[in-house]
């Protein structure tokens, strides 16, 4: 089992907000380039890497989205202090003396303060903390910030990659794993120089963390006849979890998703992606998500009359905190199990 670690840590620790994910969009541009036959970026700024296939009859897609959870700068105080907006769902407990990173004129490095607990009221101790109560201290006066700073700038976790034993911990692996996967996968069909069953669409989206609005776009204009997901999903597999909660875990290979709160993965996709796995000894588990969509809901919905949707989901660790946890064996599996259902889509049986 290998993969490529100093790729995966440039990738997660590439800036891309939503709207604003133009570094993780010309770093992609970048490592596909010689991998597909036609590639080209639309007005919303994904980016579609097309395969030519054995067939062009039918149309096949995957897409994996390029931007990350962050804030947008709202203020600047009277001591130089930055407020924010959420852009993307957070868990706030998870803020406190964090750092991140401001987008200005220049990158501004800061950290994210709170009330000290020393002087908190018991009342204030128990309360579940909110976005509001937060600040990013950059350590300089207003004026200062100012040169650098203005209302509108985004904001980005700052989390350099480790490795932890057989895992990886860094900012951004939502939905950073992904976009991974797909560039290896486009790299590992060049690789073999076998063709994929129908052309091939890889998609790198844009803003998934505020409504899946890349995704809607990029499907309007590919109208895929089979599509495929790519994201990070919940592994409540940590202390404290009960099995039936735990919706995947870690090292115990690639997701298959059958369904999440935006989508019911057809049927037909499910078992064929059941079967490649099993044909190419990939390991796999199985996902079902209570809450939390991806991709896949446009992917699915976004074409006349709809697409045969599924999903291959990375199990992720502190999902929407500030640094979060794969494992190298799942991304593994999750780039063979995608490179063999692209390949062999019409080996697949499709009837209703």
């Amino acid at each position: 089992m290998s993969i490529n670690v100093a790729l995966l840590a440039s990738i997660c620790q590439a800036s891309g907000a939503p709207g604003y994910e133009r570094e993780i969009r010309q770093l992609v541009l970048k490592e596909i380039a010689g991998l597909a036959d036609e590639i080209r970026t639309d007005n919303m700024g994904n980016v579609v890497a097309l395969v030519k296939g054995k067939s062009s009859k039918k149309k096949s897609m995957a897409a994996a989205h390029m931007d990350e959870i962050g804030f947008i700068v709202t203020h600047v105080d009277d001591k130089g202090f930055v407020r924010f907006n959420p852009v993307g769902g957070f868990d706030p407990k998870t803020l406190t003396a964090q750092r991140v990173m401001i987008h200005g004129r220049k990158d501004i490095l800061g950290v994210m303060g709170s009330k000290p607990t020393h002087i908190m009221s018991p009342e204030e101790r128990n309360k579940v903390p909110q976005i509001k109560d937060y600040f990013i201290d950059t350590g300089m006066p207003k004026k200062e910030v100012e040169k650098w700073v203005a209302v509108g700038d985004f904001v980005t976790r700052y989390s350099p990659l480790m490795e932890m034993g057989e895992c990886v911990n860094v900012k951004s692996l939502d939905n950073r794993a992904a976009v991974f996967v797909l560039i290896e996968t486009l790299r590992a069909i060049k690789k073999s120089k076998k063709k994929p069953a129908y052309d091939f669409h890889a998609a790198f989206t844009v803003q998934e963390e505020v409504g899946l609005r890349g995704a809607h776009v990029a499907a309007l204009e590919v109208q895929p006849d089979f599509s495929f997901g790519l994201d990070t999903t919940i592994a409540y597999d940590v202390p404290g979890s009960v099995p039936q909660e735990r919706c995947t875990a870690l090292g115990e290979g690639a997701a298959i998703k059958l369904m999440d709160s935006s989508v019911i993965c057809d049927y037909r996709m499910v078992a064929y992606m059941k079967e490649v796995a099993a044909r190419h000894k990939v390991r796999w588990q199985p996902e079902i998500l209570s809450a939390g969509g991806t991709d896949t809901a446009s992917l699915q919905r976004m074409v006349p009359g709809g697409s045969i949707a599924g999903a291959v989901s990375i199990p992720t660790r502190h999902i929407h905190q500030s640094i979060e946890t794969c494992h190298k064996a799942d991304l593994k599996s999750c780039i063979d199990l995608l490179t063999a259902c692209v390949c062999e889509l019409d080996k697949g049986r499709w009837d209703l």
